[in-house]
């Protein structure tokens, strides 16, 4: 399977020589799952897309620091290209800014959140389970780092998991397209260094209770393979 990256964004200039960028940690975390992935990626922030649907067999879309409603013409064009992808029943897999834009761009909505900012380890309780969720699980736990969120799915979505903090973190359209609010491909030291840097805009006591919540379990591999089952069945 050739999997194209849609990369939305850079990881920080200064945490790159650290951690890399997106599609290198995807790519790492990805291809522990399942070797035989192979990658190629666009650069769909600087108007990089596939020229053709079938490039790759399916795409993931990265995290990003902008907003889907953000006025950059990059965003419009890679929503045209998510619709047409959907559409065709091409199957995608969007990860923070890429399921907010999933969202918005298929009919629903993403906007500033006035629950504040998630940082840390935040977990997610399961609402639903498909064949590809093995090992199922009641809570899952991811790093997440976001302002904004999917405030409304867009048609035929279906919420397989939430929290009161984040009601949509897991969105399922059709057999095609899957998205998570959480960073699978975020380590917990990279999430520290994340709230270092945001410490004067997230405020001491989000700060604090993000730094204590990265002592908890993650389960990034898990959703990893559900990833690649659900890529490779999409049922």
């Amino acid at each position: 399977m050739l999997l194209g990256i849609l990369k939305c964004d850079h990881v920080r200039e200064h945490l790159r020589p650290r951690f890399g960028d997106y599609p290198d940690m995807f790519q790492a975390l990805l291809t522990e799952a399942d070797p035989g992935l192979r990658f190629r990626v666009y650069d769909a922030e600087n108007g990089e897309l596939p020229g053709a649907l079938d490039e790759c067999n399916a795409y993931l879309l990265t995290g990003s620091r902008w907003g889907v409603y953000d006025d950059h013409g990059w965003i419009d064009a890679l929503s045209g290209f998510l619709r047409r992808a959907h559409v065709a029943g091409t199957r995608i897999v969007g990860i923070c800014f890429g399921h907010q834009l999933l969202a918005e761009a298929l009919g629903g909505r993403a906007e500033k959140s006035d629950r504040g900012w998630g940082s840390g380890v935040a977990g997610t309780q399961m609402c639903q389970t498909r064949a590809w969720m093995e090992p199922a699980l009641d809570e899952l736990s991811l790093i997440v780092s976001h302002q904004d969120q999917v405030t409304e799915m867009p048609p035929g979505a279906e919420c397989l998991g939430g929290s009161e903090f984040c009601p949509y973190a897991v969105m399922s359209i059709g057999d095609n397209v899957l998205s998570f609010q959480g960073h699978p491909e975020f380590s917990h030291e990279l999430s520290r260094a994340l709230i270092e840097m945001r410490e004067d805009t997230l405020g001491p006591e989000v700060a604090a209770a993000g730094y204590a919540s990265l002592a908890t379990p993650t389960q990034e591999r898990t959703v990893a393979a559900w990833i690649v089952r659900f890529l490779r069945d999409g049922t």
